[in-house]
């Protein structure tokens, strides 16, 4: 657009050493949102005092003349706007080739994490949006916006005489998440500042962050949301992944975990397709209703993932074999829930855990046991496509599924066909016995009970020298309880099973 940024008024740089990941998500929404006024406003004339800049995949320059507050001004009404229908509009995103689906998830998103507050949000009334997703109705409600402190915020970067300000700004948390007075004796010495520059930028992370949405699997009328911040190494590239993202539709913006939502971003199959280190790290925070914060959303959660080739794999497999989304009926009402065992899975990988540690504490202590049950499919194939570190945990797995197998065996000889409920109340037993395991004693003690029960066992006869160090307590006896619990959990209560070790894993590679 110009030939020099020697004079540019505004420089924005993805090298400068200050800035964090939401200052370079904001240059990157900056970025996105200069390249789509390009194709508005073609020629500098038609913008307010001459408005040009120069785009790189690294950097921002930004010139204009005349005052300042005029040509800001101009340029922030552009950037954020609202549509007919009442939802936020950001110009960097693209509106119109954006599926109304995913302009819906935006808007709550944004109104759920950074403008919750109605003085820096107005609103006229709530909206209701039918949407449609397998031929079942979902009804989605939204806040119809007026207008947002984003539209108006040139006054901030500029003094009376509308020149724009060279001393830092404060900075409050509807603009940077978290950004807090630290002591309110204080307010001045503690409040968080930023040069105009920036504080400019971190108008536009909302562009460049993700929203997703959280759901309680035992109250699903309850919603969180959250906020997915990137680090951007690269402005071009990553702006075409984000505009690549249009055409998803709502049933993808639904997450199990606050892991699970960053690591169905970094994972996701546009940012692979342009070139595959486009983001490999990202900063996640959800936002929740608390008891002493009833009438505004805070941050509950935060976590920061750097994805490495493990996680990835993993991932990807876990995505294999659970179900992306499932739809119940809840108080009249249409819900989707994703995978419960997927999101435990991605917050295990996402502080680099294994995929199954401390599987039986987090079922036990939430009482989500009996939710997985449909599940067990999934966890099986986990188990036969992982690559087990120690040869002897996949063993174990196959002795307790050996045992399970006798014991659930006796049972059905026993049983009327299709009656359940031994086998139920046989498993709820063995859950509960497993559950207060509380050291190594304690679960040697049910590993020879359990065992017992079932006789004689091959993979104990063949392999005893291998689970000698787990049965005995010798190894991690913790470990051995989440590998009993998997075992369970994935056990079918039906006698067929199939056991044939599926492709997923040479899929999930190539």
């Amino acid at each position: 657009m110009i030939n020099t940024t020697s004079n540019s008024k505004i420089q924005l740089n993805l090298s400068n050493s200050s800035t964090t990941l939401l200052h370079r998500a904001g240059i990157a929404g900056f970025w996105m949102t200069l390249k789509q006024l390009e194709q508005i406003y073609p020629n500098p004339a038609q913008r307010t005092g001459n408005l040009t800049w120069v785009l790189t995949p690294h950097s921002i320059s930004l010139n204009w003349e005349g005052q300042d507050f005029a040509a800001l001004d101009w340029l922030l009404k552009q950037s954020f706007q609202i549509s007919d229908e009442g939802l936020i509009s950001l110009t960097g995103l693209n509106p119109q080739a954006s599926h109304i689906e995913r302009k819906i998830i935006i808007h709550q998103g944004i109104t759920g994490t950074f403008l919750q507050h109605n003085k820096f949000f107005k609103f006229s009334d709530k909206k209701l949006k039918s949407i449609i997703v397998d031929g079942r109705k979902f009804v989605t409600e939204y806040k119809s916006a007026m207008s947002y402190a984003h539209q108006h915020f040139a006054k901030k970067l500029c003094d009376e005489s509308g020149q724009l300000l060279q001393e830092s700004i404060g900075i409050v948390g509807w603009l940077y998440p978290g950004a807090v007075v630290r002591h309110s004796a204080f307010p001045k010495q503690t409040k968080f500042e930023e040069k105009p520059e920036y504080a400019l930028a971190l108008l536009f992370v909302p562009v460049a962050c993700h929203y997703f949405i959280l759901r309680s699997h035992t109250k699903p009328q309850s919603t969180n949301y959250i906020l997915v911040v990137p680090e951007v190494n690269n402005l071009e590239l990553y702006a075409q992944h984000c505009w690549n993202l249009s055409n998803l539709s709502y049933r993808d913006f639904h997450v199990s975990s606050l892991r699970d939502a960053g690591l169905k971003f970094l994972t996701n199959e546009a940012a692979i397709q342009i070139k595959q280190n486009c983001v490999k790290r990202c900063q996640v925070f959800s936002f929740g209703t608390l008891i002493w914060s009833e009438q505004q959303k805070v941050r509950t959660e935060t976590a920061t993932l750097e994805l490495t080739e493990k996680m990835s794999f993993y991932y990807k497999l876990s995505r294999s074999c659970f179900s992306n989304y499932r739809i119940i009926d809840y108080e009249n009402q249409h819900f989707i829930l994703t995978s419960l065992v997927q999101g435990i899975i991605a917050n295990n990988l996402g502080l680099g855990l294994p995929w199954w540690n401390d599987f039986g504490n987090i079922l036990t202590s939430s009482n989500l046991f009996n939710q997985i049950a449909d599940e067990n499919q999934g966890i099986y194939m986990m188990i036969q496509e992982s690559e087990w570190d120690i040869e002897s945990q996949k063993l174990f797995i196959k002795a307790c599924h050996e045992a399970l197998k006798v014991i659930y065996a006796k049972i059905y000889a026993r049983t009327k066909e299709n009656e359940y409920a031994q086998i139920e109340r046989e498993n709820t037993k063995i859950i509960s016995q497993l559950g207060r395991c509380t050291n190594a004693e304690n679960f040697r003690k049910f590993i020879a009970e359990f065992w017992g029960k079932a006789g004689q066992l091959s993979i104990l006869e063949e392999h005893w020298e291998e689970l000698l160090p787990i049965t005995t307590g010798m190894m991690n006896w913790k470990m051995a309880r989440d590998l009993t619990f998997i075992a369970i959990a994935s056990y079918p209560k039906s006698k067929n099973i199939k056991t044939e070790s599926s492709e997923i894993s040479q899929t999930i590679r190539e």
